[in-house]
């Protein structure tokens, strides 16, 4: 049974995975004890050696970067066959499925089995796929249906307060969590903000979960409610959640209380900065303004007993 560690390192591993594939994550969710991904698969890319070093350092830690840096240096003095064999022995990895799941399963395992001091396989079996056409109906109710689990299993009534979840990740902010739910919409050319599509993609989303018969959903009622609302989150419904601006932010205020005090600690920021007032992130926070621009999970729904 993964507890709440596990879950969180389940979402680093499969985020530092994507980093390194280029297989996207469109959106996921792990609960209890498996998880289900969508994922978008592009053609390969042409990358030199400088390019293939740098998606390994999205991956490996700093010693295991120091050993495919050696192994690199050791290639490129031998060169010819030497270096393409190091090269075909990455890419292979990139672009392709099987592997990036094959990468994410393994490496959750080993870090699983070192916190439990076990040993052996995680997952029962292999991951079982199902291709999906990439059309904008059958891409966005694969994703409701994904970002819907903890709401069927029960757990949650409202999607975004179930935090390991595509959907949850984009609510609070998180760039790539986003990106991947605006393709899904099939919006990333059309030059939409998330406000829009954030709106859009949770009117969808209880629209298709709303519950039938006995079947476990959401409610006439809350359905209603969204629409009403154009999907759009409430002020209250943002002060549920856990906010780390209230507590990462450094300063909360005005434009003019943060820039004030943007100007009387400017040894605090970097030379680069030009000015100290950010706006927050993942919701409609009116006036209200940040020292730090929080890009990675500014706002998570409350941690839930899955």
């Amino acid at each position: 049974m993964f507890e709440v560690h596990e879950r969180e390192t389940f979402r680093k591993i499969l985020r530092q995975v994507e980093a390194f594939s280029g297989v996207r994550v469109v959106t996921w969710t792990i609960l209890s004890n498996h998880f289900h991904l969508l994922l978008d698969v592009p053609p390969a890319e042409e990358l030199d050696d400088a390019g293939i070093l740098e998606r390994c350092r999205e991956l490996y830690s700093a010693d295991g970067m120091s050993a495919v840096e050696w192994e690199y240096a050791d290639a490129e003095r031998m060169s010819g066959d030497v270096l393409e064999r190091w090269r075909a022995k990455y890419l292979q990895r990139m672009w392709d499925l099987s592997e990036f799941m094959k990468t994410l399963k393994q490496r959750f395992t080993a870090w699983f089995n070192r916190k439990h001091t076990r040993s052996g396989t995680l997952w029962e079996r292999r991951f079982t796929s199902v291709l999906v056409e990439g059309s904008w109906d059958c891409l966005l109710k694969v994703a409701a249906y994904i970002d819907l689990n903890a709401v069927r299993a029960g757990i949650v009534s409202d999607p975004k307060d179930y935090r390991w979840s595509g959907y949850a990740e984009a609510v609070g902010g998180d760039r790539r969590a986003r990106r991947g739910l605006v393709s899904a919409m099939q919006l990333e050319k059309a030059g939409v903000d998330w406000r829009h599509v954030g709106a859009a993609y949770r009117r969808v989303i209880f629209g298709i979960g709303e519950s039938k018969g006995e079947r476990k959903g959401i409610s006439a009622e809350a359905v209603a409610e969204v629409w009403a609302a154009g999907g759009r989150l409430s002020f209250e419904q943002l002060l549920r959640c856990r906010v780390r601006y209230f507590t990462s932010g450094v300063v909360i205020g005005s434009t003019s209380f943060v820039e004030a005090f943007f100007a009387a600690r400017r040894e605090m920021f970097s030379i680069r900065r030009s000015s100290g007032a950010r706006k927050l992130r993942g919701g409609d926070w009116g006036q209200l303004r940040t020292a730090r621009d929080l890009g990675l999970q500014p706002i998570a729904p409350p941690v839930s007993d899955g």
